[in-house]
C-alpha cells in the first residue's frame, strides 16, 4: 500500500501547524530554576535523596486534579492548559513580581511524555518521547511501521484531555494526513492500527486452526483409550 498517493511531483505543502503540547492533569513536570546567585535558588530546587552519599535528584511536580502544582514558596500554581513555554513564563513572572529572584532562568520539561502504539504494527508498545513534539509518522516509524495486515486508510488516534476522550481517524494513503488535527501527537495519545481484510481473515483462520487442533487432540486421545 503506497502512502500519500495523491501527492503530486514537486508539489509543495507548507507546514503552518504551530502545535505545542499543552499541560494536562496527571502530567509530571521537571522544573529547574537558576540565577547568577545559585544559593538563592535552593528553596526552589528541592532535592530528593537517592542514596547515602548525600546526592539526589530534583523532585518532580504532579499536576493535580484541579490543574495545579504545589510549588515551593509560591504555593499552588495553575498549570493546566498552558504550553511549556507559557508555564515557564508564568513562573518567571511570579519570581520577579514577588522580588524573589532576579533574572531567573526556568528549565521545564514534561517527564511522562509518551505515546502508545497498538494493533497491526511490527513493534507495538509504549514509547517515551524525549522532545515536546512528535508526528504520527515518526511514532509509527518507531513502532517498525505497519505490518502487511495493517489498515492504512483508517488509523485511529485516541486523545484524552482531562477526562474527555476524542477519537480521530487518519488516512496514511492521502497527503491530507499532514493537515490532520492529530498529525502531531500529544502526551499519552493512543494510536491504534486496525486490521485489514487479510488481517481479519488471518485472525479468524488462526482461531479455527486452534479449535480444529483441540478437537483432533480429543479424538486421538479417545482412540488411544478405546484401543487399550
Amino acid at each position: 500500500m503506497v502512502y500519500f498517493q495523491n501527492a503530486k511531483n514537486f508539489e509543495t505543502i507548507v507546514d503552518t501547524d504551530t502545535f505545542k503540547a499543552k499541560l494536562k492533569i496527571g502530567d509530571i513536570l521537571s522544573i529547574n530554576v537558576s540565577t547568577l546567585n545559585l544559593e538563592v535558588t535552593k528553596p526552589y530546587n528541592l532535592v530528593e535523596a537517592t542514596g547515602g552519599d548525600g546526592g539526589g535528584q530534583l523532585i518532580d511536580y504532579l499536576i493535580d486534579a484541579d490543574g495545579n502544582i504545589d510549588y515551593p514558596v509560591l504555593g499552588k500554581i495553575k498549570m493546566i492548559g498552558l504550553t511549556v513555554e507559557e508555564a515557564k513564563a508564568l513562573l518567571k513572572k511570579k519570581f520577579e513580581q514577588g522580588q524573589l529572584l532576579k533574572d531567573p532562568v526556568v528549565i521545564m520539561r514534561i517527564k511522562n511524555y509518551r505515546v502508545s502504539i497498538l494493533g497491526w504494527v511490527n513493534n507495538p508498545g509504549v514509547y517515551p518521547i524525549s522532545g515536546e513534539r512528535i508526528s504520527i509518522l515518526e511514532a509509527i516509524a518507531m513502532a517498525g511501521d505497519l505490518n502487511i495486515n495493517g489498515k492504512r486508510k483508517d488509523i485511529m488516534v485516541i486523545r484524552d484531555f482531562n477526562g474527555t476522550k476524542t477519537y480521530t481517524e487518519i488516512d496514511l494513503t492521502s497527503k491530507e494526513v499532514f493537515n490532520s488535527p492529530v498529525f502531531y501527537l500529544t502526551q499519552n495519545d493512543i494510536v491504534y492500527v486496525k486490521p485489514n481484510k487479510g488481517g481479519i481473515s488471518r485472525a479468524s483462520g488462526d482461531s479455527r486452526i486452534g479449535v480444529i487442533s483441540s478437537v483432533a487432540g480429543i479424538i486421538v486421545s479417545l482412540a488411544v483409550i478405546l484401543t487399550r
